[in-house]
């Protein structure tokens, strides 16, 4: 059915990797997100004020946001990109398995046709 995703398990070698090196830091998370096409952006943006005080208590902050353009190089195209700095591996981790984090991350797969998410060393 049209806008009907299951999400993705996390890749178990990239999880590994985040557990393995959790300490080090910081780490950008790179979000690459699209939006279902009925309502997925205004669920995004409630996903969005929702997971602010989470961020800023994780000692995160957006360090990008942007709306993407037609492709140029490649094949997937975006509807938004975010650049998500934390001070460490943990403190992502942690936030992303707090209760609180678990009471709103529907929101997100609520919102989401596609998304993916890198992690990037400074």
């Amino acid at each position: 059915m049209e806008g009907q995703i299951t999400p993705e398990p996390p890749s178990e070698e990239g999880f590994a990797d985040l557990l393995g090196r959790a300490e080090e830091g910081p780490v950008v998370m790179l979000n690459l997100l699209l939006f279902k096409s009925d309502g997925g952006r205004e669920r995004y943006l409630e996903y969005g004020a929702a997971v602010l005080p989470l961020l800023e208590k994780a000692g995160g902050q957006v360090v990008f946001q942007g709306e993407a353009a037609p492709v140029v190089l490649g094949g997937d195209s975006w509807d938004l990109v975010l650049l998500v700095e934390y001070p460490t591996r943990r403190a992502f981790l942690e936030m992303v398995q707090s209760p609180e984090y678990q009471a709103i991350a529907h929101l997100r797969t609520e919102a989401l046709a596609k998304g993916e998410l890198h992690p990037l060393d400074r």
